[in-house]
Formats: structure tokens, C-alpha cells, sequence
């Protein structure tokens, strides 16, 4: 942890991490490792092995490569190898949901393994920005390098565990200079699977629906948090996150655009020129199709690549191998990847360290100078289409005086703290001449007294920065995933930046401990599960699931269309629907289940939907709230709404931050009923962060609607109010959704609203197709016709959506919910429209 802090005053006074004086020296100094023939090939050398270790075979019963190994198998062979090893370590990084270990080896010279604490030391010297670059280039010199290979993040892509296992075994047992090279230059972590769970159940996300390569940032899971933890204690100059994807080619760096624009450009020229080289060279030498720079970014911040990149200045890979191969070739291509990387950076291990050491160095001169990096492309024809304002950057500071947001503040203070961030509280009222409040013009503002100080003068500046930012300044138009991101949007937390030169009286702040999120309520809650009565039935209901499992503590009972109409809900007061295919959930209700959920809510019931759970109220006539597809282009953005006075405000503010992502437009019968409005374009509320084409035409529109529905209430969310469960502050709307006495309607229009919704309603919802996760293409109408004629080439059908201004959109269905990886042929779509000379306005592939 970050325990000591130094004040300096250059011509601007700032503050910078430093470590103890004598943290190098609190263990043995590693030595410097001995020197490999010049000669030794890492691949075409002979292997040499001991035979000191048991093979697979031996333990398992199988050689690798023979099938898919299991969890428990993952876990068996890594403990025997660990057991007749002096060159491995291990532990247990985390329990996943269902409570399975995340086991993880350490592998290097009994020599660097005796010295771990020594290079965790001395790692520290080297992030820290003050530490005298005679003194960078000597411990970088005797200390080894951190490398670390990790698979099967996604459950059903298996063959990274395999992979990394044999690289393991290998590690551990051979003793030619192939392996010797990587062994005395550094030590290796290798974790085989990042999400057992899944692994087990053969899909890809965990027992809770979360996408694990989504959640990293967010650290919701405990699989996902435990591995940042070791990360921290371990921190890397390589991290490979190993993959499957549809087809049996092999993809690895150079990636494509967009980046995100504040992450250290050496480690995006070891990407691609240590490390992209080097794969592309032995490939090519073993005749193995591959390609690069498609599709895969390095720009949301929940990516196993985009993360170790910023936040620890590793080089950070995403690698994915063709599911189609058979296992032998999967595993082998994996473990090939994964040796030809470590021993690149296990050749250049000096320059390495000296240069890791370098960008930490550059991230402090960055912050001291309140200099925010641009955006650029990386990609040759590639053009950015938004820049990064030419505006300092020094401070950013986080509002701390709502009593109702405390826990949201310390949330984030928190979650800083835990990736090696400084985080201040002011000791007194501190006046900025220039603070600039999220989404609002600079303005001469007094912060009050504990107000938490975040000053971007630290090693962490890129991660500052990717935490706290106003907007991502998204530099390209193909989206993978979201665009928006920022903790204090998401939680709702009023804060801002500055960039002036000053030092604030201010003390550091001490580690905030994890908090207490139970809700209580009296109230019977119901989950509606649209998608089916699976735990995992679908990512909208896992969030949800997790909130009230884990964090709120609310006991809570599944239900599934047919049991509406079998009498389910009288066993409930208040019913969550989260987001599903609401066309065919109202089939399955038929009308014997419309009219008991229409009885339900009449009479008393509370019903609670988001997304395709709030068009199902239109269609079942439980509610007279209109839904429009949208035209606008937002594949994942953050967007200001104004919270109107009542009971859903309570612990909100005026002003929330609404996730948004091509969600359908709600409208309700009654303006009275919207609790939560999109502001008038133009208005000084009106601000999107992330990407937006055509976003006005939310405007006015609601975001949420308390409807009253006779003696009930129909409360609806046009978007998902806990998006991966890291919207913390639209969800405390849904906790006093749930919570909150809401007043009934007046006794002379109750009976008029006894049967809430209206054939309108319900025929405009039923005009909105089901389908997650579609192809998304928006061209400008004079590409229209060179658009289509590449889909269909790929064999694509569409159909064609109205889009914002003088453009077209060609969605194509994705009925099987594939991702891109398992799609037969989005990723080969980009490169296809480039080919074909088209630009589009906007790309979005399936997640």
C-alpha cells in the first residue's frame, strides 16, 4: 500500500507517492539473473525436461490437449506440480460465487521464488515516481520481471486453462535455455481460470450472469476482486488474458481502434511491437492462420487487457483462439502464444523494468503539468472523430457533505484506495477559481471542509483519470461495449476537476473500510424472470439477483411467466422485472396471466420493471406508458435526468446520471407520472457522457414513471437501472421503488386507472421486436447501398431502422444471443467495410 507521502514544491506544488526509504532494503536484494546463449530459441529449442514433476497424464489420467480439463482437474494438477517444485508457489486468489477456490501459481528460479518479497520491494521502488533513475535502472537490473497468464475468464472458452497449464508444467520441470531464459528473468503467474463457475456450467459468465471481462473496474465480483488484489500485491509488466472465439483462426495484437486515450504509450508499443511481433513472426514460421487488428479494442475499462494497461502500465493482451479447433490445437496454439510472449519479455527484461519504471515517472510530470493525453488512432486509415479538450487537469475533488450520498462517496474513495490511489480530505474550505463540476462550465466555487482531494500529480494518473473522468472522449466509432464509465456518474456523486496550480490543506484519507448495503423492507419481493427460472437465466436478472443476494439482503422469490396465472403473485407485494424478451414473456402469460398481473397491481400490487420488464407492463395493459424504438445512436453512454419531489427522490437530488444504451423511448399517458425526466436539449442540464448521435431525442421523454394503477402502482425504468450492477445511484431509485410509501391515486380517478394500460400502449410495445445484443450499423444514406451489399457477403440479413439525421441503420438479428465471439461473422465485418470503402457513423457488435 501506499503508506508514505512527499510534499514537493516545483513551479506548480503538487504531491507525489513515495515509498519508505527502506522498503528495498526490508528483505534480500534478488540477484541479477545469469546471462542466456544469445542463440536459444524459445521455441524451436529442444525441450529438456527434469522429470522432478509429475506429468498431466500422470495425475490425471489424460495428457493436456486429450479434452477439456475441469475445474477440480485445473486445481488437482497445479497443486501437484506446486507440491514437487522449489520453483512454484501457490494460493487461492478468491471463491468464486458457488464457492469454488481461484487457485494461482507463482513460477520463476528457486532463487526468485526465495526473493519474492525482496521483488515485491523492489517492484515498489519502481512505481514509485521519485525513486532517482540510478536507483530505477539498478533494481531493474537484479530484479526479475512480473509476468502473468490467465484464461478462461469466460466459462465456456476453455482452452486457456489448458494452455496455461502445460506453460506451467513446463515452468515447473523443464531445464533447457528456452525455459531458463523466462525462469531466472522473471516470475510468472500463472491463474487458469478466472471463472470455474462458468467453466463447470459451460457458459460464459459466472453463477450470476456477469460477463467477468466486463466487471473489472467494477470489482463486483468476488472472483473479479480477489484477482485485483493479487494483482496489486503481484503487479505486472504482462498480462495475458487468454480467449476463444468463433472459428478456428487465431487473434492476437495489434489491436483495433478505439483506446482509451490516457494509458501509457510504451506499453501500447510493447503490444504491439515486442509482443505482436513476436507472435506474428512464429505464426507465420509455423504456417498458422491468424489475424490482428480487428474488432478487439483496448478501450472500456472492465477489459482483462484495457485494465492491466492502464491501471498497472502492463502490457495488457487479449488473445483468442478459434473454438472450432479441436482441443489439442486450441490448447497447443494457446500455450505457444503464451511462451513466444513471456520470452520476449524475459529477453528485454532491463529495458523492461527501466521503461515500466519510466511511465510512472511520465504520469506524475503529466499531473504536475495537468496534462491530459489525446486521442489518437492507431490503425493506418483510421480517423478520430472526437479529441480530448485542451484543458488542464490537476485535481479532481468528490462532494462529501450529502449525508445521503455518504456511502456512495466512500464507495468510491474506496474502490481508489484499492488500486493504489491517494486519496486527501480537505482540512478546510478550499476556493477554486476554475472547478468544473460534471457536465457543468467552470465556475469559481468553495469546496467545504471534507471535501475528498484526488490530485492527479501520482503514478495512478492514468487511472485517475479513467475512474474520474467527465468523459471518455470516444476516439472512434466501433463499439464492443459501453462508452461511459465514470464512478462519480455512476454513483450519483457531485464532483469535479480543476486545473490549477495549488496545495490544498488537506490530510490524507484513511483506508475506508467495505460497507453494510443491507435494505429493510416488510414488503414480499417477487423476481419475474422472463428469460426462465435458471439462476443465471439472463444478465439482467443476475445483476439483480446479486443486489439482493449479496449487498441488500432481501429475501426474494422466483417467479416465471407461467406462475403468474397459476396464482404466484399472491405471495408478493412488490414484483421486479428486470430486462428480458417481453413479446415472448407475453405470450407465455396468454391472457389468463395478463388479466391476474393486471388484478394484481389494481389491487394493491407493486410492480417494478425495467427495460423490456417496463414495455411488458404496456403489453400486458398493466401500464398506459407508451415505448418508440429509438433512432439515436448511444451503445453506452451516461446521461444527466432531472428527479422530480416525491418518494423515489429520497436519497437521489435533483439530478441523476441515467445508463443508456439504445433502450427503448418512454413516454408516459400522463406527464404527471414521470419521476424521472430526460432535461430540454440544450439546457444547461442536458450533457451526455460518452458517445451520442441523435441523443436529443430523449429529451423531455421520462426515464422513469410511477404510474398509479387503482389501489397499486406500475414503477418503470425505460433502461436498466443497475447495468452490471455498477449504477449505484439510478439504483438506490429502484431501492425506494421498493421501499417507498407511494401515494395512491385520487379517489375519483382510481377507477379510471383500475385498468392502467391502453391498446395503444400495448400495441406500440408490441411493435418493438425482441433481441439482444443485434448487429447495429449506421452509415450515412449514400453508403447505404455498399453497407448492404457487405452483409451481404457475409451472408447477413437486415432489416432497416430509422436513424438520427441524414442516416440509415441495418440491424442485423442475433436470435442465438451470440456474442461476437461465437457470431460466424461480426468480427469479420469491420475489416469487410473497410475494404469496401465504407465509414460508418456508428458500429456496434454483439458483447
Amino acid at each position: 500500500m501506499l503508506n508514505r507521502f512527499k510534499v514537493l514544491v516545483p513551479a506548480a506544488m503538487v504531491v507525489a507517492i513515495a515509498f519508505p526509504a527502506g522498503a528495498a532494503s526490508a528483505e534480500p536484494t534478488p540477484a541479477a539473473p545469469p546471462a542466456t546463449p544469445a542463440t536459444c530459441d524459445p521455441v524451436q529449442t529442444a525441450p529438456a525436461y527434469l522429470n522432478k514433476v509429475p506429468t498431466p497424464k500422470s495425475v490425471l489420467g489424460i495428457d493436456l490437449g486429450e479434452r477439456e480439463v475441469t475445474s477440480a482437474e485445473s486445481d488437482k494438477l497445479l497443486m501437484a506440480i506446486d507440491a514437487a517444485s522449489d520453483r512454484v508457489i501457490s494460493g487461492t486468489m478468491a471463491t468464486s460465487v458457488q464457492g469454488r477456490p481461484l487457485k494461482y501459481a507463482i513460477v520463476g528460479s528457486p532463487r526468485n521464488i526465495r526473493a519474492l518479497p525482496a521483488i515485491q520491494a523492489a517492484v515498489k521502488l519502481l512505481r514509485n515516481p521519485l525513486t532517482p533513475s540510478a536507483a530505477a535502472k539498478a533494481a531493474a537490473k537484479r530484479t526479475p520481471a512480473i509476468l502473468w497468464v490467465a484464461g478462461n475468464v469466460h466459462g465456456g472458452e476453455e482452452s486457456g486453462t489448458d494452455g496455461a497449464l502445460k506453460t506451467l508444467y513446463d515452468l515447473a520441470d523443464r531445464s533447457d535455455c528456452a525455459a531458463n531464459r523466462i525462469l531466472d528473468n522473471a516470475v510468472v503467474v500463472v491463474v487458469p481460470t478466472q471463472n470455474p463457475d462458468g467453466r463447470e456450467m459451460d457458459t460464459r459468465r459466472n453463477a450470476y450472469s456477469f460477463d467477468m471481462n466486463r466487471d473489472w473496474f467494477a470489482r463486483s465480483q468476488p472472483e473479479t476482486d480477489g484477482k485485483l488484489e493479487l494483482l496489486r500485491k503481484y503487479p505486472p509488466q504482462l498480462f495475458i488474458d487468454a480467449h476463444e472465439m468463433g472459428g478456428t483462426e487465431y487473434f492476437f495484437p495489434p489491436n483495433a481502434d478505439p483506446f482509451f486515450h490516457d494509458i501509457p504509450e510504451p506499453a501500447i508499443d510493447w503490444i504491439n511491437n515486442t509482443y505482436g511481433a513476436a507472435m506474428i513472426a512464429e505464426f507465420t514460421r509455423q504456417g498458422i492462420p491468424f489475424f490482428n487488428r480487428d474488432v478487439y479494442d483496448m478501450f472500456y475499462m472492465g477489459y482483462g487487457d484495457t485494465v492491466p494497461t492502464t491501471a498497472f502500465h502492463a502490457a495488457g493482451m487479449t488473445f483468442e483462439k478459434g473454438g472450432s479447433s479441436p482441443i489439442a490445437t486450441r490448447a497447443y496454439e494457446q500455450w505457444l502464444t503464451q511462451w513466444v510472449s513471456l520470452s520476449a519479455a524475459a529477453a528485454k527484461k532491463d529495458e523492461i523494468l527501466t521503461t515500466w519504471h519510466k511511465m510512472y515517472v511520465d504520469a506524475f510530470k503529466q499531473g504536475v503539468n495537468g496534462t491530459l493525453e489525446p486521442n489518437q488512432v492507431y490503425n493506418p486509415g483510421n480517423e478520430v472523430i472526437t479529441q480530448v479538450p485542451d484543458r488542464k487537469v490537476r485535481h479532481y475533488f468528490l462532494r462529501a457533505d450529502d449525508p445521503g450520498k455518504r456511502a456512495e462517496a466512500e464507495s468510491i474513495v474506496r474502490k481508489l484506495q484499492r488500486m493504489d490511489v491517494a486519496v486527501f480530505t480537505l482540512s478546510r474550505p478550499l476556493t477554486v477559481a476554475d472547478y468544473k463540476e460534471y457536465g457543468r462550465a467552470p465556475a469559481r466555487t468553495t469546496l467545504p471542509k471534507g471535501t475528498y482531494w484526488i490530485p492527479m500529480a501520482q503514478g495512478q494518473k492514468h487511472w485517475i483519470q479513467a475512474m474520474l473522468n467527465e468523459d471518455s472522449y470516444t476516439p472512434f466509432p466501433y463499439f464492443y461495449d459501453v462508452t461511459a464509465w465514470s464512478l462519480p456518474l455512476l454513483a450519483n456523486v457531485s464532483g469535479g476537476s480543476s486545473g490549477q496550480a495549488m496545495l490544498p490543506s488537506a490530510s490524507l484519507t484513511r483506508p475506508v473500510a467495505a460497507q453494510e448495503a443491507k435494505v429493510t423492507t416488510s414488503r414480499r419481493i417477487g423476481v419475474l424472470q422472463m428469460a426462465g427460472a435458471a439462476a443465471n437465466a439472463n444478465e439482467s436478472t443476475g445483476w439483480l439477483r446479486h443486489r439482493l443476494d449479496r449487498e441488500w439482503k432481501v429475501p426474494y422469490k422466483v417467479l416465471v411467466p407461467a406462475d403468474v396465472a397459476a396464482g404466484g403473485l399472491s405471495e408478493v407485494d412488490v414484483l421486479l422485472v428486470p430486462h428480458g424478451s417481453a413479446n415472448a414473456a407475453n405470450t407465455v402469460l396468454g391472457e389468463a396471466g395478463r388479466t391476474a398481473l393486471r388484478a394484481w397491481v389494481s389491487g394493491g400490487g407493486r410492480y417494478v420493471g425495467w427495460d423490456g420488464g417496463a414495455q411488458l407492463a404496456a403489453l400486458t395493459g398493466v401500464s398506459s406508458a407508451t415505448f418508440t424504438a429509438p433512432t439515436s445512436d448511444v451503445p453506452g453512454s451516461l446521461l444527466r435526468v432531472n428527479v422530480a419531489d416525491g418518494p423515489l427522490a429520497k436519497g437521489v437530488g435533483r439530478t441523476a446520471w441515467q445508463f443508456y444504451g439504445y433502450d427503448n423511448v418512454m413516454r408516459p399517458a400522463n406527464p404527471a407520472h414521470a419521476a424521472v425526466s430526460y432535461p430540454a436539449a440544450g439546457s444547461p442540464d442536458w450533457f451526455v457522457s460518452g458517445f451520442q448521435i441523435g441523443a436529443a431525442e430523449l429529451a423531455g421523454t421520462a426515464a422513469v414513471v410511477n404510474e398509479p394503477v387503482g389501489s397499486g402502482h406500475a414503477v418503470l425504468f425505460a433502461a436498466d437501472p443497475n447495468f452490471r450492477a455498477f449504477t449505484d445511484g439510478t439504483a438506490k431509485l429502484v431501492v425506494n421503488a421498493i421501499t417507498a410509501d407511494l401515494p395512491g391515486a385520487a379517489a375519483d380517478t382510481r377507477a379510471r386507472a383500475a385498468q392502467g394500460g391502453s391498446p395503444e400502449a400495448a400495441a406500440a410495445a408490441a411493435a418493438i421486436p425482441d433481441g439482444d445484443s443485434p448487429i447495429r450499423l449506421t452509415v450515412k444514406a449514400a453508403d447505404k447501398e455498399k453497407a448492404a451489399a457487405v452483409l451481404s457477403g457475409l451472408g447477413g440479413t437486415w432489416t432497416e431502422q430509422e436513424a438520427s439525421g441524414d442516416a440509415v441503420r441495418l440491424v442485423v438479428a442475433n436470435p442465438e444471443g451470440h456474442g461476437m465471439h461465437e457470431h460466424p461473422w461480426a468480427a469479420k465485418l469491420p475489416g469487410a467495410l473497410r475494404a469496401a470503402g465504407v465509414s460508418p457513423l456508428a458500429l456496434v457488435l454483439p458483447q
